[in-house]
């Protein structure tokens, strides 16, 4: 039950969050700073910038500005890396 009321929560959020920021609208102020707490706190528990995007209805440009805006450290792309041939 504990599981099912937090995805009830989680998608209550998205809605809200989606109805504020109508596509297009300016952002600004308190508001923009209540935005980048909220995204912050969900890209720092591991939400990637994408699913923040999809989830209110923006830009990854406007998601990634913002949380640069907000002093996040990014995460990396991930992918295979190489290392030096020994």
């Amino acid at each position: 039950m504990a599981g099912d009321n937090a995805a009830v929560t989680t998608s209550l959020r998205e809605v809200l969050v989606a109805e504020t920021l109508k596509k297009g609208t300016r952002v600004t102020g308190a508001e923009r700073d209540k935005l980048a707490a909220e995204l912050k706190k969900r890209y720092d528990s591991g939400e990637s910038i994408r699913a923040l995007a999809a989830a209110t209805g923006r830009s990854y440009g406007f998601i990634h500005r913002i949380l640069t805006e907000s002093g996040v450290n990014l995460r990396g792309r991930g992918g295979a890396t190489r290392g030096k041939k020994s």
